[in-house]
């Protein structure tokens, strides 16, 4: 690239990432994660920057909150970030209101190149010029910047107490106007109860969330745009197709619990003379003999059982997945590229598009490769979770004949 001007247009970079363990573990963890997150800043340089961080003070969020205000500064004062002069930061910290906590964090950075940039208020219904680094926490109910709902309690009964939810934030850079909403939908409980059916339980519950966010968003209450909604889907790999191919040639024991007689355990044999275990199945359990399969060629040959997505195909617009799944890593800081023996690996982590929007990014692919859609710190322990960005660019220009629409002029 050495010579080469840059590439024209408005660099953006979109970053998810479910921070929980960061904050489980901060002197191991922390350090590693920034590094890898600022080697991906550096490299892709964006104007606009948005990190969406899911778990936000991890699991025991009241002994985590010195580790939060930490984090928080190291973003915001870093060297690697010194050139981003405009922030705006949401962090949902009210633990103590249960109806409304949901432990998302949303962070985004503005290129001091960056001229005439504007972010919606909502309750006023106008964009306000965005300036100085501003942090909103606690409540963010009395925010007008952003929208932000917990999903109701009966969406998921079996969890007696979810954070889960999403906040919504909308944005005007280069005449482009478009929300972006942070989420975090409903996990798997249990492996036996994800086995059982195909579809299972939880993509369903999963589904009915996703499908009130988007109603949400273009609802009527304001003006339709461009949307890109990332975060920890939760998605999983359909467990029964997958279990029946990764143990195609096994034979199945059934394991129960003596006073219940409820299935507590399954256990996949090779069918050859040493019986050796292939797969052992429980509750919180998913060990499989050969973790290679899911890193292989990136685990390509399993997206065909992440299907998840296909429900919302007129919805919903995803880049080709070409990295290995984002979750369950392990958290020993040692073990970078290893799973947990906890869950199946899947792609929980996403950035998916309207279709306008997708518009707006294959609008600006030019002969070099400006779309960049990957996990960070491939051989790092990251967490968990390992982050997944979008880097695009807006081309200059493509929101142009909108502009009159979206006000993005008006400033107040």
């Amino acid at each position: 690239m050495a010579g080469k001007a840059a590439a024209p247009g408005t660099a953006v970079l979109l970053v998810t990432a479910n921070v929980g363990s960061l904050f489980d573990d901060p002197e191991n963890l922390q350090k590693n994660w920034l590094r890898e997150f600022y080697q991906v800043v550096h490299t892709h340089k964006p104007h606009f920057m948005a990190l969406h961080c899911q778990e936000f003070g991890g699991k025991n969020y009241e002994t985590s909150m010195s580790h939060v205000d930490k984090f928080v500064k190291e973003l915001l004062s870093s060297d690697a970030m010194k050139e981003y002069n405009r922030a705006r930061v949401y962090l949902d910290e009210n633990f103590k209101s249960q109806e409304h906590f949901t432990a998302l964090g949303s962070f985004y950075f503005l290129h001091e190149s960056l001229k005439n940039i504007y972010q919606f208020d909502f309750k006023a219904k106008k964009y306000k010029k965005v300036t100085g680094k501003e942090i909103y926490s606690d409540t963010l109910e009395s925010t007008p910047m952003l929208e932000k709902e917990k999903f109701p309690q009966d969406y998921f009964p079996e969890c007696k107490w979810s954070r889960k939810g999403f906040v919504r934030t909308r944005w005007c850079v280069a005449d482009c106007a478009f929300d972006l909403v942070n989420i975090h939908l409903f996990h798997d409980a249990s492996n036996l109860v994800a086995w059982e059916t195909s579809p299972s339980v939880y993509s369903g519950i999963r589904h009915k969330a996703l499908g009130y966010v988007l109603d949400r968003i273009i609802d009527q209450r304001f003006e339709k745009v461009s949307y890109f909604v990332f975060g920890d889907f939760n998605f999983r790999l359909d467990s029964k197709s997958v279990v029946e191919t990764l143990c195609t040639q096994a034979t199945m024991q059934t394991v129960r619990a003596a006073d219940t007689n409820e299935v507590v355990k399954l256990i996949f044999r090779e069918s050859d003379n040493d019986r050796k275990v292939m797969l052992q199945l429980e509750k919180k359990v998913f060990h499989y003999f050969n973790q290679e399969v899911f890193r292989d060629n990136n685990g390509t040959a399993l997206l065909e059982f992440d299907k998840e997505l296909s429900v919302f195909k007129d919805r919903l617009y995803e880049l080709d997945i070409s990295f290995p799944p984002s979750y369950p890593y392990s958290e020993d800081s040692g073990q970078g590229r290893q799973y947990m023996n906890t869950r199946c690996p899947a792609w929980c982590d996403r950035v998916l598009m309207s279709p306008s929007a997708r518009e707006l990014i294959l609008k600006s692919e030019s002969e070099e490769k400006v779309v960049t859609y990957d996990h960070i710190g491939p051989n790092v322990c990251m967490g968990d979770h390992k982050p997944v960005f979008l880097a695009f660019r807006i081309a200059p220009g493509a929101g142009k004949p909108h502009a009159h629409v979206h006000k993005c002029c008006v400033v107040q």
